[in-house]
């Protein structure tokens, strides 16, 4: 049988060693063995052929792993800078929200503290109205006050003259707006001279100077707070007439010496003053003239080298006898104090 005749099928090395053994078996051993050398080659390069697949496959499915794992790793990455971008986000949004309700309740403490202090401060305000600043701090911290003796103090009435006949001539708000504006008026000019203002009464104003705090020149703080507080009556007395309208005239008187002076009762605290030298110095308005500041003799014994006087002599004053009185003036040119009228 012809090699060439032989219907074989297969890789090209099997179909050589299947011609070389026919060969070799028709006694052609040479062809043979070229044959058999042929499928040798041809095995080896399809041996190699198959191993270098093998090894491409391999590779390429290592690769493809590797690709793999590294796919699944950057994923695990992704997802976890993900959950850590949550995390982050949802702390920056509790630490916002925290931080919001946080400045929106220290707003509202501050709004808060801001509505106590500003009635706190009021209200400290209407009692520094109504008496003075250490007897006020003696109220609040203590709940109550002691009266004290004060030894060297002088006290201002003042009243108006004719008051009733002015009266007459106005109406209640008129008549209230007058007296509003002299009494704010008499409060600037003592509060230039750290005077304490007692009480008004009705027409009459009261004040005394020496007193909660000691002060050595309180006489005279008083006699000029008097003398301002007549030049702005004159003054106001002058704008009056050239409008044709009337005004009140005013009496003031001075006197110096010991007093009580405290808050009594547990309603309506009031500041007030109580003695002999009280009692005097109304007396000594009630014994002036319109116009003048009358003063007593121990108020000029006091402040004689610093004003002007008019002696009157001994005058007397009701319940009380004659007192030795004396008009005062500044020295030099009488200046009329203007207040704002």
């Amino acid at each position: 049988m012809s090699p060439q005749r032989l219907q074989v099928t297969g890789s090209k090395g099997n179909i050589y060693i299947i011609y070389s053994q026919a060969l070799s078996l028709n006694g052609k051993s040479e062809l043979a063995n070229s044959y058999f050398d042929s499928a040798l080659t041809f095995k080896t390069t399809e041996l190699k052929s198959t191993f270098d697949k093998g090894i491409t496959e391999m590779q390429t499915k290592y690769e493809t792993v590797e690709k793999e794992k590294e796919i699944i790793k950057k994923n695990s990455e992704i997802k976890q800078r993900k959950a850590q971008a949550y995390l982050l986000y949802g702390g920056l949004a509790a630490f916002a929200l925290i931080a919001g309700l946080s400045y929106r309740s220290f707003l509202q403490k501050k709004k808060a503290n801001i509505i106590i202090q500003t009635e706190k401060d009021r209200s400290e305000n209407l009692l520094l109205n109504i008496l003075p600043y250490e007897t006020a701090e003696e109220l609040k911290r203590d709940g109550k006050t002691k009266a004290r003796l004060y030894d060297n103090c002088t006290v201002m009435f003042t009243d108006f003259k004719d008051f009733t006949k002015v009266a007459e001539l106005l109406t209640p708000d008129e008549l209230v707006a007058e007296i509003d504006l002299c009494f704010r008026a008499f409060d600037n000019i003592i509060s230039k001279y750290n005077i304490e203002k007692i009480k008004t009464i009705g027409d009459a104003y009261m004040c005394a100077a020496g007193l909660p705090r000691e002060n050595e020149n309180h006489a005279e703080d008083i006699v000029n707070a008097a003398i301002d507080i007549r030049n702005f009556m004159q003054q106001l007395s002058d704008k009056r007439k050239l409008v044709n309208q009337k005004s009140f005239g005013i009496r003031i008187g001075v006197h110096s010496g010991s007093l009580v002076a405290g808050v009594v009762g547990s309603k309506k605290f009031a500041y007030d003053v109580w003695g002999d030298t009280v009692n005097t110095a109304s007396r000594m308005e009630s014994s002036g003239e319109s116009g003048k500041v009358n003063i007593s003799e121990d108020t000029h014994k006091i402040i004689q080298d610093k004003f002007r006087f008019e002696a009157r002599g001994m005058v007397k004053a009701k319940n009380k006898g004659e007192i030795e009185m004396y008009f005062v003036e500044p020295l030099g040119e009488t200046i009329i104090t203007s207040v704002g009228v």
